[in-house]
Protein backbone atom coordinates (compact mmCIF):
# COMPACT_ATOMS: atom_id res chain seq x y z
CA UNK A 1 0.00 0.00 0.00
CA UNK A 2 2.87 2.37 0.73
CA UNK A 3 4.38 1.69 -2.69
CA UNK A 4 1.03 2.24 -4.38
CA UNK A 5 0.54 5.49 -2.51
CA UNK A 6 4.04 6.64 -3.41
CA UNK A 7 3.49 5.75 -7.08
CA UNK A 8 0.24 7.72 -7.08
CA UNK A 9 2.11 10.69 -5.57
CA UNK A 10 4.73 10.45 -8.32
CA UNK A 11 2.04 10.54 -10.99
CA UNK A 12 0.45 13.55 -9.31
CA UNK A 13 3.80 15.37 -9.30
CA UNK A 14 4.07 14.91 -13.07
CA UNK A 15 0.84 16.91 -13.41
CA UNK A 16 2.64 20.02 -12.11
CA UNK A 17 4.68 20.18 -15.33
CA UNK A 18 3.85 20.51 -19.00
CA UNK A 19 1.57 19.49 -20.66
CA UNK A 20 -0.96 19.49 -17.79
CA UNK A 21 0.58 22.36 -15.73
CA UNK A 22 -1.27 22.20 -12.40
CA UNK A 23 1.53 23.49 -10.15
CA UNK A 24 -0.51 23.63 -6.93
CA UNK A 25 -0.43 19.81 -6.69
CA UNK A 26 3.35 19.83 -6.24
CA UNK A 27 3.62 20.19 -2.43
CA UNK A 28 0.85 17.62 -1.90
CA UNK A 29 2.61 15.11 -4.18
CA UNK A 30 5.95 15.38 -2.36
CA UNK A 31 4.17 15.36 1.02
CA UNK A 32 2.39 12.18 -0.09
CA UNK A 33 5.74 10.48 -0.62
CA UNK A 34 6.93 11.52 2.84
CA UNK A 35 3.76 10.18 4.45
CA UNK A 36 4.26 6.87 2.65
CA UNK A 37 7.82 6.42 3.98
CA UNK A 38 7.18 7.70 7.51
CA UNK A 39 8.08 5.14 10.18
CA UNK A 40 9.95 2.85 7.82
CA UNK A 41 13.53 1.79 8.29
CA UNK A 42 15.77 3.37 5.64
CA UNK A 43 16.29 0.07 3.84
CA UNK A 44 12.56 -0.50 3.44
CA UNK A 45 11.87 3.14 2.54
CA UNK A 46 13.84 2.55 -0.65
CA UNK A 47 10.90 0.74 -2.27
CA UNK A 48 8.22 3.45 -1.94
CA UNK A 49 10.83 6.00 -3.02
CA UNK A 50 11.64 3.95 -6.11
CA UNK A 51 7.94 3.54 -6.90
CA UNK A 52 7.55 7.33 -6.68
CA UNK A 53 10.54 7.88 -8.96
CA UNK A 54 9.38 5.37 -11.57
CA UNK A 55 5.86 6.80 -11.69
CA UNK A 56 7.09 10.39 -11.87
CA UNK A 57 10.11 10.23 -14.13
CA UNK A 58 8.90 7.70 -16.68
CA UNK A 59 5.86 9.95 -17.13
CA UNK A 60 7.72 13.27 -16.99
CA UNK A 61 10.21 12.42 -19.77
CA UNK A 62 7.85 10.29 -21.85
CA UNK A 63 9.09 12.42 -24.75
CA UNK A 64 12.49 10.67 -24.61
CA UNK A 65 10.87 7.86 -26.59
CA UNK A 66 11.33 10.12 -29.62
CA UNK A 67 15.03 9.25 -29.42
CA UNK A 68 14.52 5.56 -28.70
CA UNK A 69 12.47 3.52 -26.26
CA UNK A 70 15.70 2.07 -24.88
CA UNK A 71 17.01 5.59 -24.25
CA UNK A 72 13.78 6.50 -22.41
CA UNK A 73 13.98 3.38 -20.22
CA UNK A 74 17.68 3.83 -19.48
CA UNK A 75 17.53 7.52 -18.62
CA UNK A 76 14.26 7.42 -16.67
CA UNK A 77 15.39 4.28 -14.86
CA UNK A 78 18.63 5.89 -13.70
CA UNK A 79 16.81 9.00 -12.50
CA UNK A 80 14.17 6.97 -10.66
CA UNK A 81 16.92 5.41 -8.54
CA UNK A 82 17.68 8.83 -7.05
CA UNK A 83 14.18 9.09 -5.60
CA UNK A 84 14.70 5.73 -3.92
CA UNK A 85 17.93 7.10 -2.46
CA UNK A 86 16.11 10.22 -1.28
CA UNK A 87 13.58 8.03 0.53
CA UNK A 88 16.43 6.24 2.31
CA UNK A 89 17.86 9.57 3.46
CA UNK A 90 14.45 10.95 4.39
CA UNK A 91 13.45 7.90 6.43
CA UNK A 92 16.60 8.29 8.50
CA UNK A 93 16.26 12.06 8.89
CA UNK A 94 12.57 11.85 9.86
CA UNK A 95 13.64 10.38 13.19
CA UNK A 96 15.10 13.73 14.23
CA UNK A 97 13.37 16.76 15.70
CA UNK A 98 12.36 19.45 13.20
CA UNK A 99 12.82 16.87 10.48
CA UNK A 100 11.13 18.97 7.72
CA UNK A 101 14.28 21.12 7.63
CA UNK A 102 16.57 18.10 7.29
CA UNK A 103 14.37 16.38 4.71
CA UNK A 104 13.96 19.46 2.49
CA UNK A 105 17.75 19.87 2.46
CA UNK A 106 18.03 16.21 1.46
CA UNK A 107 15.60 16.74 -1.43
CA UNK A 108 17.73 19.58 -2.79
CA UNK A 109 20.89 17.52 -2.29
CA UNK A 110 19.43 14.74 -4.43
CA UNK A 111 18.32 17.26 -7.09
CA UNK A 112 21.86 18.64 -7.27
CA UNK A 113 23.40 15.17 -7.34
CA UNK A 114 21.24 13.80 -10.14
CA UNK A 115 21.63 17.04 -12.11
CA UNK A 116 25.38 16.45 -12.28
CA UNK A 117 25.88 12.67 -12.24
CA UNK A 118 26.05 10.22 -13.95
CA UNK A 119 26.90 11.14 -17.53
CA UNK A 120 26.73 14.91 -16.74
CA UNK A 121 23.38 14.43 -15.00
CA UNK A 122 19.76 15.19 -15.91
CA UNK A 123 18.11 18.22 -14.22
CA UNK A 124 14.65 17.75 -15.75
CA UNK A 125 11.96 17.51 -13.07
CA UNK A 126 13.46 19.89 -10.49
CA UNK A 127 10.70 21.35 -8.33
CA UNK A 128 11.61 24.92 -9.32
CA UNK A 129 10.87 24.12 -12.97
CA UNK A 130 7.16 23.81 -12.18
CA UNK A 131 6.74 27.41 -10.94
CA UNK A 132 6.27 29.32 -14.21
CA UNK A 133 3.27 31.69 -14.05
CA UNK A 134 2.91 31.21 -10.28
CA UNK A 135 3.69 33.65 -7.44
CA UNK A 136 6.66 31.45 -6.52
CA UNK A 137 8.55 32.48 -9.69
CA UNK A 138 9.28 35.91 -8.19
CA UNK A 139 11.51 34.26 -5.61
CA UNK A 140 13.90 33.17 -8.37
CA UNK A 141 15.90 36.44 -8.62
CA UNK A 142 16.37 36.38 -4.84
CA UNK A 143 17.25 32.71 -4.15
CA UNK A 144 17.65 31.07 -7.58
CA UNK A 145 16.45 27.69 -8.82
CA UNK A 146 18.11 25.84 -5.94
CA UNK A 147 16.53 28.10 -3.34
CA UNK A 148 13.07 27.79 -4.86
CA UNK A 149 13.32 23.99 -4.89
CA UNK A 150 14.32 24.19 -1.21
CA UNK A 151 11.29 26.35 -0.37
CA UNK A 152 8.92 24.00 -2.19
CA UNK A 153 10.47 20.93 -0.55
CA UNK A 154 10.16 22.59 2.87
CA UNK A 155 6.52 23.47 2.21
CA UNK A 156 5.89 19.83 1.25
CA UNK A 157 7.66 18.49 4.33
CA UNK A 158 5.69 20.81 6.61
CA UNK A 159 2.43 19.50 5.13
CA UNK A 160 3.54 15.93 5.83
CA UNK A 161 4.66 16.95 9.33
CA UNK A 162 1.20 18.27 10.09
CA UNK A 163 -0.41 15.03 8.93
CA UNK A 164 1.98 12.77 10.82
CA UNK A 165 2.42 14.73 14.07
CA UNK A 166 -0.74 15.89 15.78
CA UNK A 167 1.09 17.97 18.34
CA UNK A 168 2.90 19.86 15.60
CA UNK A 169 -0.16 21.05 13.70
CA UNK A 170 -0.13 24.60 15.03
CA UNK A 171 3.61 24.77 14.65
CA UNK A 172 3.24 23.46 11.11
CA UNK A 173 0.56 26.01 10.26
CA UNK A 174 2.75 28.81 11.60
CA UNK A 175 5.77 27.58 9.64
CA UNK A 176 3.73 27.31 6.44
CA UNK A 177 2.41 30.84 6.96
CA UNK A 178 6.00 32.08 7.33
CA UNK A 179 7.06 30.32 4.11
CA UNK A 180 4.07 31.67 2.19
CA UNK A 181 4.74 35.14 3.59
CA UNK A 182 8.29 34.95 2.24
CA UNK A 183 6.94 33.99 -1.19
CA UNK A 184 4.49 36.89 -1.03
CA UNK A 185 7.22 39.32 -0.02
CA UNK A 186 9.32 38.30 -3.04
CA UNK A 187 6.26 38.93 -5.22
CA UNK A 188 5.73 42.35 -3.68
CA UNK A 189 9.38 43.43 -3.79
CA UNK A 190 10.57 42.24 -7.19
CA UNK A 191 14.26 42.39 -7.98
CA UNK A 192 15.35 44.18 -11.17
CA UNK A 193 18.80 44.80 -12.62
CA UNK A 194 19.65 48.23 -14.07
CA UNK A 195 19.12 48.79 -17.80
CA UNK A 196 22.36 49.87 -19.49
CA UNK A 197 21.38 49.87 -23.15
CA UNK A 198 19.18 48.48 -25.90
CA UNK A 199 19.80 46.43 -29.02
CA UNK A 200 17.73 45.02 -31.87
CA UNK A 201 18.16 41.26 -32.17
CA UNK A 202 16.89 38.88 -34.86
CA UNK A 203 16.14 35.21 -34.13
CA UNK A 204 15.77 32.97 -37.18
CA UNK A 205 13.57 29.87 -37.13
CA UNK A 206 14.24 28.28 -40.50
CA UNK A 207 12.08 25.14 -40.11
CA UNK A 208 13.04 21.52 -40.84
CA UNK A 209 12.13 19.97 -44.20
CA UNK A 210 10.29 16.66 -44.49
CA UNK A 211 8.57 15.20 -41.44
CA UNK A 212 9.91 18.00 -39.24
CA UNK A 213 11.38 15.78 -36.53
CA UNK A 214 14.58 14.68 -38.25
CA UNK A 215 17.43 17.16 -38.75
CA UNK A 216 19.31 14.66 -40.90
CA UNK A 217 16.39 14.05 -43.28
CA UNK A 218 17.58 17.03 -45.35
CA UNK A 219 20.29 18.75 -43.34
CA UNK A 220 21.37 20.90 -46.25
CA UNK A 221 17.77 22.02 -46.59
CA UNK A 222 17.83 23.11 -42.94
CA UNK A 223 20.86 25.31 -43.59
CA UNK A 224 19.35 26.69 -46.82
CA UNK A 225 16.19 27.62 -44.91
CA UNK A 226 18.18 29.68 -42.42
CA UNK A 227 20.27 31.27 -45.14
CA UNK A 228 17.18 32.16 -47.17
CA UNK A 229 15.35 33.55 -44.13
CA UNK A 230 18.35 35.76 -43.31
CA UNK A 231 18.60 36.91 -46.93
CA UNK A 232 14.90 37.76 -46.81
CA UNK A 233 15.47 39.81 -43.67
CA UNK A 234 18.37 41.59 -45.39
CA UNK A 235 16.10 42.45 -48.32
CA UNK A 236 13.47 43.86 -45.95
CA UNK A 237 16.13 45.93 -44.21
CA UNK A 238 17.44 47.26 -47.51
CA UNK A 239 13.90 48.21 -48.55
CA UNK A 240 13.26 49.97 -45.24
CA UNK A 241 10.50 47.57 -44.21
CA UNK A 242 12.32 46.37 -41.08
CA UNK A 243 15.13 47.85 -38.96
CA UNK A 244 18.62 46.40 -39.21
CA UNK A 245 19.43 44.11 -36.28
CA UNK A 246 22.62 44.45 -34.28
CA UNK A 247 23.15 40.72 -34.67
CA UNK A 248 21.29 37.58 -35.75
CA UNK A 249 20.83 34.32 -33.84
CA UNK A 250 20.53 31.01 -35.66
CA UNK A 251 19.51 27.86 -33.75
CA UNK A 252 21.41 24.76 -32.77
CA UNK A 253 21.90 22.40 -35.74
CA UNK A 254 21.30 25.15 -38.29
CA UNK A 255 24.29 23.41 -39.86
CA UNK A 256 24.61 19.68 -39.25
CA UNK A 257 27.99 19.43 -40.99
CA UNK A 258 31.23 21.19 -40.22
CA UNK A 259 30.99 24.69 -41.76
CA UNK A 260 34.78 24.89 -41.92
CA UNK A 261 35.17 21.86 -44.20
CA UNK A 262 31.87 21.80 -46.11
CA UNK A 263 32.11 24.38 -48.91
CA UNK A 264 28.37 24.68 -49.56
CA UNK A 265 27.58 25.31 -45.90
CA UNK A 266 30.46 27.74 -45.50
CA UNK A 267 29.40 29.68 -48.58
CA UNK A 268 25.79 29.92 -47.41
CA UNK A 269 26.78 31.32 -44.01
CA UNK A 270 29.14 33.86 -45.55
CA UNK A 271 26.48 34.94 -48.03
CA UNK A 272 23.87 35.41 -45.29
CA UNK A 273 26.23 37.32 -42.96
CA UNK A 274 27.42 39.55 -45.81
CA UNK A 275 23.87 40.34 -46.91
CA UNK A 276 22.62 41.33 -43.44
CA UNK A 277 25.89 43.11 -42.65
CA UNK A 278 26.01 42.14 -38.95
CA UNK A 279 27.37 39.14 -37.01
CA UNK A 280 25.39 35.90 -37.08
CA UNK A 281 25.55 33.50 -34.13
CA UNK A 282 25.53 30.20 -36.03
CA UNK A 283 24.64 26.85 -34.46
CA UNK A 284 27.00 24.30 -35.98
CA UNK A 285 28.25 20.75 -35.58
CA UNK A 286 32.03 20.90 -35.83
CA UNK A 287 34.37 17.94 -36.33
CA UNK A 288 36.70 17.06 -33.46
CA UNK A 289 38.70 14.20 -34.89
CA UNK A 290 37.32 10.96 -36.28
CA UNK A 291 35.36 9.88 -33.21
CA UNK A 292 34.02 13.13 -31.77
CA UNK A 293 32.10 16.28 -32.66
CA UNK A 294 31.44 19.62 -30.98
CA UNK A 295 28.08 21.40 -30.78
CA UNK A 296 28.98 25.07 -31.06
CA UNK A 297 27.60 28.57 -31.28
CA UNK A 298 29.97 30.44 -33.60
CA UNK A 299 30.04 34.22 -33.95
CA UNK A 300 30.31 34.71 -37.72
CA UNK A 301 31.33 38.24 -38.65
CA UNK A 302 30.40 39.50 -42.15
CA UNK A 303 33.98 40.72 -42.69
CA UNK A 304 36.34 38.60 -40.60
CA UNK A 305 34.36 35.35 -40.63
CA UNK A 306 34.21 32.85 -37.77
CA UNK A 307 35.38 34.13 -34.41
CA UNK A 308 34.30 33.61 -30.81
CA UNK A 309 32.70 30.25 -29.97
CA UNK A 310 30.65 28.61 -27.24
CA UNK A 311 30.63 24.81 -27.02
CA UNK A 312 27.67 23.00 -25.51
CA UNK A 313 28.52 22.08 -21.93
CA UNK A 314 26.00 19.29 -21.39
CA UNK A 315 25.50 16.91 -24.34
CA UNK A 316 22.47 14.68 -23.87
CA UNK A 317 23.26 11.05 -22.94
CA UNK A 318 21.76 8.66 -25.49
CA UNK A 319 20.75 11.70 -27.56
CA UNK A 320 24.13 13.17 -28.52
CA UNK A 321 26.54 10.59 -27.19
CA UNK A 322 26.37 6.98 -26.05
CA UNK A 323 27.61 6.44 -22.49
CA UNK A 324 29.69 3.27 -22.12
CA UNK A 325 29.61 2.87 -25.90
CA UNK A 326 32.34 0.21 -25.84
CA UNK A 327 30.19 -2.08 -23.69
CA UNK A 328 26.80 -1.86 -25.48
CA UNK A 329 25.40 -2.37 -28.95
CA UNK A 330 23.88 0.96 -29.99
CA UNK A 331 23.07 0.02 -33.59
CA UNK A 332 19.29 0.24 -33.28
CA UNK A 333 16.63 2.95 -33.48
CA UNK A 334 17.83 6.53 -33.57
CA UNK A 335 20.79 5.56 -31.42
CA UNK A 336 22.33 4.14 -34.59
CA UNK A 337 22.54 7.70 -35.95
CA UNK A 338 24.95 8.70 -33.18
CA UNK A 339 28.08 7.47 -34.91
CA UNK A 340 30.36 9.95 -33.10
CA UNK A 341 30.13 11.11 -29.50
CA UNK A 342 29.78 14.78 -28.68
CA UNK A 343 32.41 16.32 -26.41
CA UNK A 344 31.38 18.74 -23.66
CA UNK A 345 32.55 22.36 -23.59
CA UNK A 346 33.99 24.20 -20.59
CA UNK A 347 33.66 27.88 -21.53
CA UNK A 348 32.76 30.18 -18.64
CA UNK A 349 33.18 33.64 -20.25
CA UNK A 350 30.35 35.26 -22.23
CA UNK A 351 30.58 35.70 -25.98
CA UNK A 352 31.08 39.19 -27.38
CA UNK A 353 28.75 39.85 -30.31
CA UNK A 354 28.58 43.34 -31.84
CA UNK A 355 29.88 44.78 -28.59
CA UNK A 356 27.29 42.94 -26.45
CA UNK A 357 28.37 40.42 -23.82
CA UNK A 358 26.13 37.39 -24.38
CA UNK A 359 25.62 34.31 -22.20
CA UNK A 360 24.89 31.49 -24.62
CA UNK A 361 23.19 28.17 -23.86
CA UNK A 362 22.67 25.37 -26.35
CA UNK A 363 19.44 23.40 -25.90
CA UNK A 364 19.54 21.36 -22.65
CA UNK A 365 22.25 23.68 -21.25
CA UNK A 366 19.46 26.04 -20.19
CA UNK A 367 18.31 23.52 -17.57
CA UNK A 368 21.73 23.42 -15.88
CA UNK A 369 22.95 26.07 -13.45
CA UNK A 370 26.68 26.10 -14.07
CA UNK A 371 27.10 27.43 -17.61
CA UNK A 372 24.74 30.39 -17.41
CA UNK A 373 25.88 31.29 -13.90
CA UNK A 374 29.53 31.42 -14.96
CA UNK A 375 28.83 33.56 -18.01
CA UNK A 376 26.54 35.96 -16.15
CA UNK A 377 29.06 36.36 -13.34
CA UNK A 378 31.53 37.06 -16.15
CA UNK A 379 29.53 40.12 -17.16
CA UNK A 380 26.88 38.91 -19.63
CA UNK A 381 24.20 41.49 -20.46
CA UNK A 382 21.88 39.25 -22.47
CA UNK A 383 21.10 35.52 -22.77
CA UNK A 384 20.69 33.57 -26.00
CA UNK A 385 19.41 30.00 -26.24
CA UNK A 386 20.20 28.09 -29.42
CA UNK A 387 18.12 24.95 -29.60
CA UNK A 388 17.02 22.37 -32.12
CA UNK A 389 14.30 20.29 -30.43
CA UNK A 390 13.30 18.99 -33.86
CA UNK A 391 13.55 15.42 -32.55
CA UNK A 392 10.95 16.31 -29.90
CA UNK A 393 8.75 18.64 -31.97
CA UNK A 394 5.72 16.33 -31.63
CA UNK A 395 6.21 15.91 -27.87
CA UNK A 396 5.82 18.03 -24.74
CA UNK A 397 9.59 18.41 -24.34
CA UNK A 398 9.56 21.64 -26.33
CA UNK A 399 7.04 23.24 -23.98
CA UNK A 400 8.85 21.99 -20.88
CA UNK A 401 12.12 23.48 -22.11
CA UNK A 402 10.53 26.81 -23.03
CA UNK A 403 9.00 27.03 -19.55
CA UNK A 404 12.46 26.44 -18.03
CA UNK A 405 13.84 29.17 -20.31
CA UNK A 406 11.20 31.64 -19.11
CA UNK A 407 12.16 30.87 -15.51
CA UNK A 408 15.83 31.45 -16.37
CA UNK A 409 14.94 34.92 -17.64
CA UNK A 410 13.38 35.73 -14.26
CA UNK A 411 16.21 34.14 -12.27
CA UNK A 412 18.97 35.93 -14.20
CA UNK A 413 17.11 39.23 -14.59
CA UNK A 414 18.11 39.26 -18.28
CA UNK A 415 16.31 39.32 -21.60
CA UNK A 416 16.47 35.95 -23.35
CA UNK A 417 16.43 35.37 -27.11
CA UNK A 418 15.56 31.81 -28.16
CA UNK A 419 16.21 30.55 -31.69
CA UNK A 420 14.92 27.06 -32.51
CA UNK A 421 15.01 25.16 -35.80
CA UNK A 422 11.23 24.71 -35.82
CA UNK A 423 9.97 25.61 -32.33
CA UNK A 424 9.72 27.01 -29.74
CA UNK A 425 11.48 30.27 -30.68
CA UNK A 426 10.79 33.45 -28.75
CA UNK A 427 11.93 36.60 -27.01
CA UNK A 428 11.42 36.70 -23.23
CA UNK A 429 11.74 39.69 -20.92
CA UNK A 430 13.14 39.57 -17.34
CA UNK A 431 9.61 39.15 -15.95
CA UNK A 432 9.30 35.88 -17.85
CA UNK A 433 6.76 37.33 -20.27
CA UNK A 434 6.94 36.14 -23.89
CA UNK A 435 7.31 39.33 -25.91
CA UNK A 436 7.45 37.59 -29.29
CA UNK A 437 7.23 34.02 -30.53
CA UNK A 438 6.94 32.05 -33.76
CA UNK A 439 4.46 29.26 -34.56
CA UNK A 440 5.96 25.79 -34.51
CA UNK A 441 7.03 24.23 -37.81
CA UNK A 442 7.17 27.52 -39.68
CA UNK A 443 9.89 29.68 -41.18
CA UNK A 444 9.93 32.90 -39.18
CA UNK A 445 12.26 35.74 -38.31
CA UNK A 446 11.69 37.46 -34.97
CA UNK A 447 13.04 41.00 -34.78
CA UNK A 448 12.77 42.70 -31.40
CA UNK A 449 14.25 45.51 -29.35
CA UNK A 450 15.69 44.12 -26.13
CA UNK A 451 17.30 45.68 -23.09
CA UNK A 452 20.84 45.05 -21.92
CA UNK A 453 21.15 44.64 -18.18
CA UNK A 454 24.37 44.60 -16.19
CA UNK A 455 24.89 42.93 -12.85
CA UNK A 456 24.08 39.63 -11.17
CA UNK A 457 20.92 38.77 -9.26
CA UNK A 458 21.26 37.39 -5.70
CA UNK A 459 19.71 34.13 -6.93
CA UNK A 460 22.47 33.58 -9.49
CA UNK A 461 25.24 34.71 -7.15
CA UNK A 462 24.17 32.80 -4.05
CA UNK A 463 22.19 29.88 -5.47
CA UNK A 464 25.26 27.65 -5.57
CA UNK A 465 25.93 28.40 -1.90
CA UNK A 466 22.37 27.50 -0.96
CA UNK A 467 23.00 24.16 -2.62
CA UNK A 468 26.25 23.67 -0.72
CA UNK A 469 24.55 24.45 2.58
CA UNK A 470 21.86 21.88 1.77
CA UNK A 471 24.49 19.25 1.00
CA UNK A 472 26.32 20.03 4.24
CA UNK A 473 23.07 19.97 6.22
CA UNK A 474 22.13 16.60 4.75
CA UNK A 475 25.51 15.09 5.58
CA UNK A 476 25.38 16.50 9.10
CA UNK A 477 21.89 15.12 9.64
CA UNK A 478 22.87 11.65 8.45
CA UNK A 479 25.92 11.69 10.72
CA UNK A 480 23.80 12.72 13.73
CA UNK A 481 21.34 9.93 12.95
CA UNK A 482 24.12 7.36 12.64
CA UNK A 483 26.05 8.23 15.81
CA UNK A 484 23.31 7.31 18.35
CA UNK A 485 22.84 4.01 16.52
CA UNK A 486 26.54 3.25 16.77
CA UNK A 487 26.56 4.14 20.48
CA UNK A 488 23.53 1.90 21.04
CA UNK A 489 25.21 -1.01 19.30
CA UNK A 490 28.35 -0.46 21.35
CA UNK A 491 26.48 -0.47 24.66
CA UNK A 492 24.39 -3.53 23.81
CA UNK A 493 27.28 -5.63 22.48
CA UNK A 494 28.35 -8.43 24.91
CA UNK A 495 31.66 -8.02 26.69
CA UNK A 496 34.35 -10.46 25.58
CA UNK A 497 34.89 -13.44 27.92
CA UNK A 498 37.93 -13.33 30.21
CA UNK A 499 40.44 -16.04 29.58
CA UNK A 500 41.37 -18.12 32.63
CA UNK A 501 44.95 -17.97 33.77
CA UNK A 502 46.75 -21.32 33.63
CA UNK A 503 47.18 -23.08 36.98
Amino acid sequence: MRCLGAAASGLVLSLAFEPVVVPWVLPFAVAGLLVCIAGLRPGRAWWPGLAFGVAFYFTHIWWMRAVATAAWIALAGIEALFYGLFAVFAAALMTRRMWPVWVSAAWVTIEIWRSQWPFSGMPWGRLAFATVDTPVEWSLPWIGMVGVSLVLALLSALLAWMVLTRGARWHGVLAIVVVLAGIGLADAVRFALPVTGERTIAAVQGDVPGPGNDILYDYRGVTRNHVDATLGLAADVAAGRRPRPDFVVWPENSTAVDPFTDLETNGGIRRAASAIGVPVLVGAIVDDGEKYVLNQGIVWDPVTGAGDRYTKRHPVPYGEYIPLRRYIDANFGQLAQITRDMRAGTRSAPLTIAGVRVADAICFDVAYDDGLRAQIEGGAQLVTVQTSNATFIFTDQTDQQFAITRLRAIETGKWVVVASTNGVSGVIDPDGDVVDTAPKRTTSVLLDRVELRDGVTPGVRWGVWIGRVCIGTTLLGLILVTLPYRRYRKVRSPAPAMEEEPA
